[in-house]
């Protein structure tokens, strides 16, 4: 008996050893492999996606695009404003004339809080050019209540103009991972359909379809990531800033107020 196992065993270990000399064992298992590794390249894999699911592919690498050049945009924009409304209220509260600081904007404000001030003199203004400021209790009220709805109307208006294109963001956020969804769905329903032209159920028909599908729900979550994380930072950011500029209006008007009642 113990011959006769060795005797199986030295068959076996030959027959392996011959197969891998002749060279018909990692050669053959090696090109399909690379095959199967140079279709599921990302080129390859649009390329040879339903005409539906290169579409989808298509919107959500441009949504992404777009994205990341208005989350660019708007932090750069977001610094900028923030050293300019830094830059004013320090020449604000330096202890000058506000008449002079206002000549020396000459009405073309460059920031928010530059324009809350410059509408709020200008209307200051007009009215002491008329004499409202010194007239009766009921007009410097009236005067009062002016000065601040321009203020908070410009601080409207100009965190409009920040806020824009804000929707877009939140848009994609919401929708792409559903956009790549859908191109998922569109891809398995493809692969199945492969399967039952061809009856059969191997990797090498499978695959394809499957890595097309999933790379549409990977597209979608790639768009869709940066512009939630960036839509909540920048909602952040311009909540501060809208606080920051409420606060210098009810300041300022604080001051126009008080020289009022020191003319009486």
């Amino acid at each position: 008996m113990e011959q006769v196992a060795q005797a199986v065993v030295d068959t076996v270990q030959g027959a392996a050893q011959g197969a891998a000399a002749s060279g018909l064992t990692s050669p053959g298992l090696a090109a399909p492999a690379a095959a199967m590794t140079s279709e599921l390249s990302v080129w390859a894999l649009f390329m040879m996606a339903d005409p539906v699911v290169k579409i989808v592919m298509l919107l959500l690498v441009l949504a992404s695009i777009w994205s990341w050049a208005i989350i660019i945009e708007k932090i750069l924009k977001m610094r900028r404003m923030r050293r300019r409304a830094t830059e004013f209220e320090d020449a604000f509260w330096s202890g000058g004339s506000l008449e002079d600081l206002y000549d020396r904007m000459g009405g073309h404000p460059s920031d928010p809080m530059s324009s809350i001030f410059s509408s709020a003199m200008r209307e200051w203004r007009r009215s002491a050019a008329k004499g409202l400021n010194q007239r009766s209790t009921d007009l410097r009220a009236s005067l009062r209540d002016r000065l601040d709805q321009i203020m908070h109307l410009t601080i409207n208006r100009e965190m409009e103009a920040l806020e824009k294109r804000m929707t877009f963001l939140a848009s994609v956020g919401s929708t792409a991972p559903f956009v790549g969804l859908f191109g998922t769905v569109w891809g398995i329903m493809n692969s199945f359909q492969a399967i039952a032209a061809s009856k059969n159920t191997s990797l090498a028909v499978v695959a394809p379809g499957i890595a097309e599908a999933l790379f549409a729900t990977a597209l979608g979550l790639v768009a869709a990531i940066p512009a939630v994380v960036a839509y909540n930072k920048l909602s952040s950011d311009l909540d501060r800033y809208s606080g920051r500029l409420e606060g210098f209006a009810t300041e300022f008007g604080s001051i126009l107020s008080r020289q009022m009642d020191e003319g009486q």
